[in-house]
């Protein structure tokens, strides 16, 4: 017995009552990327449903190479396959309050989850959201200042506030100005 046990029985009641979504556009044309913390469940928040949305989770829910690289891939996937013509989808950025990668602001933690993690302090410090409707603008412009980026793509920005479950867009939609 592992402590997933309990969740495959909860599988056991998902899986009486499911009924698989066949591999298309997301039906919402959003992209949700946010922090891996466990208060926030973006299909609760945000009322998505299988099919809807793709969710790209990292600490902070901050816009690295790696998520950059996978909404070029999406992008690339979305007129390939499907023949998306006109705008593809949007990416809803979603920071939120009470961030763990809050504490890295201080520098005697920093350099502590560095020295624990292996992992460079830049590397880290670059993760935190102290102030989520800061970083959740710097994250919102270093996506459209992406060469990577599809023009075709807009992107929003958007802070959860743990205290009350409420979400508040902080950056409207828009596009690249060089696309």
């Amino acid at each position: 017995m592992t402590r997933l046990t309990p969740l495959l029985e909860h599988n056991e009641q998902f899986v009486r009552d499911y009924i698989p979504v066949a591999l298309g556009v997301p039906t919402a044309q959003m992209v949700v990327v946010t922090c891996l913390d466990h208060r926030i469940d973006p299909a609760a928040v945000l009322g998505l449903r299988p099919g809807d949305a793709p969710v790209i989770r990292n600490a902070g829910g901050r816009i690295t190479q790696s998520v950059i690289n996978d909404l070029a891939y999406l992008a690339f996937l979305t007129e390939a396959l499907f023949g998306a013509t006109g705008p593809l989808f949007e990416v809803a950025i979603l920071h939120h309050t009470q961030c763990g990668t809050g504490f890295l602001a201080d520098s005697a933690f920093l350099r502590q989850a560095a020295q624990a993690t292996g992992v460079e302090e830049q590397v880290l410090r670059a993760s935190g959201v102290a102030e989520p409707g800061s970083t959740v603008r710097e994250d919102v412009e270093r996506l459209l200042a992406s060469p990577l980026l599809s023009p075709k793509v807009s992107v929003s920005g958007h802070v959860y506030a743990i205290e009350t479950g409420r979400v508040t867009t902080v950056v409207d939609a828009q596009v690249s100005a060089a696309g």
